[in-house]
């Protein structure tokens, strides 16, 4: 018995080192050369971020031809401040994840970000939809601090997987406001809806007026294209 128990301490010991590992290995890592040399846009890295004393320098996000190119680093927001929407609007890109997991060791979220206001402060309201190369999704935003939207991600057939670690995947993201609703649809089908009013209220959106842009977890790779804002 005593030797049955002793197996299970060793065992016990092996998975605890190896969850350290994992979230050690998972840690944010500064990426060289970083900073945004994309003339009008700036970002915000999260405070969780930001307390373990990361900075914008830590990712990198820059353009060739039509393409924004990012590498995080720290999970960060970005936009460009002349980029508002307001009323009933449609904003969407097409994100590439060249090597899936190329960064890190379990998947990581890209996506549309809406409804920015006081964009940069301690203050700050957004919301944003992202895809991961997993087929998962997740829908969150901070009011100013951080909510919850589906837990920490749902499944769903129409966000693309990538075949393995290493390929590329690709999603379409689009984020809706549509009079009293709000949705997200991703490679053309919407994942996500909700009521307006479960967004714009205490501790979530000030308004779903306001600025649009990107989202962009840590240690994460992504090319950008075809951003733009619709009105409905």
């Amino acid at each position: 018995m005593r030797r049955f128990y002793g197996s299970l301490s060793a065992i016990a010991a092996i998975l605890f080192a190896a969850t350290l590992t994992g979230a050690q290995d998972d840690a944010s890592r500064a990426v060289a050369d970083g900073g945004i040399s994309v003339p009008g846009w700036t970002g915000k890295v999260d405070a969780n971020e930001a307390a373990r004393g990361m900075t914008l320098k830590n990712a990198k996000f820059s353009q060739q031809g039509a393409e924004m190119h990012f590498t995080t680093g720290p999970a960060v927001t970005y936009w460009n401040p002349a980029n508002t929407a307001s009323g009933n609007y449609t904003v969407k890109a097409t994100f590439k994840e060249p090597k899936y997991m190329n960064l890190n060791n379990h998947p990581h979220p890209y996506g549309i970000v809406i409804a920015g206001n006081d964009m940069g402060t301690d203050q700050q309201s957004l919301l944003y939809c992202a895809a991961y190369g997993s087929g998962n999704f997740i829908v969150r935003g901070f009011g100013p601090a951080p909510f919850q939207m589906n837990g920490r991600g749902t499944p769903n057939d129409a966000v693309h997987k990538a075949a393995a670690p290493g390929e590329p995947v690709s999603q379409e993201i689009a984020v809706s406001v549509k009079n009293d609703k709000v949705e997200c649809a991703i490679n053309g089908t919407v994942v996500a809806s909700y009521d307006k009013s479960a967004l714009v209220a205490a501790g979530k959106l000030k308004s779903t007026d306001g600025v649009y842009g990107l989202r962009f977890g840590h240690n994460t790779e992504g090319i950008v294209t075809g951003l733009t804002m619709t009105k409905q």
